[in-house]
């Protein structure tokens, strides 16, 4: 990446350029109610990733009592490859509780997506048949916690007991 990219709290006068991005990025995009609902949620995460004073990329986490779930992130086609989702997603980790537990679903092949959440310490921890409604492709369920950081799924609720075997599918 060389453009300078700044890290912010995404704002409703973001979602534009969200939105642009978002159906660029999707089969099955978010609508610009979904963003304002998790915008209003005071608990959440959402950040965007901003470069030349564009929204370059964002990300949304929704904290759901004890657990924080990664629901969306996303960058502008031109803009991939820069290492802004990395970016994004190391600075929502930083502003999350040092024991925070995290969840998110990624198509199984998703292999770029896996692959970073993968160096960010999620590990396969179950799958979603069918999860995606526009081609009904499973979801890969992915999970943070100290367990994972160590190796173990020993804290992650409900594992699939085969979990290591679920990565390539």
């Amino acid at each position: 990446m060389t453009d300078p990219l700044e890290i912010r709290r995404l704002t409703y006068t973001d979602l534009p350029e969200v939105v642009a991005i978002e159906r660029s990025a999707f089969l099955a995009p978010w609508s610009l109610a979904m963003f304002v609902l998790e915008l209003s949620r005071p608990a959440g995460i959402c950040l965007s990733a901003v470069c030349e004073d564009a929204v370059a990329g964002y990300l949304v986490c929704s904290r759901q009592a004890d657990v924080w779930h990664l629901m969306n992130v996303a960058v502008a086609p031109e803009r991939r490859r820069r290492g802004i989702g990395r970016t994004l997603l190391g600075a929502m980790l930083e502003r999350l509780p040092p024991r925070a537990q995290v969840t998110l679903e990624v198509r199984r092949t998703n292999a770029a997506a896996i692959a970073m959440y993968d160096a960010y310490g999620f590990r396969p921890a179950g799958v979603r048949p069918r999860y995606y409604q526009d081609n009904g492709e499973d979801a890969l369920i992915m999970w943070r916690t100290p367990g994972t950081l160590r190796g173990t799924l020993d804290d992650v609720p409900n594992p699939d007991p085969h979990a290591a075997a679920l990565r390539a599918h």
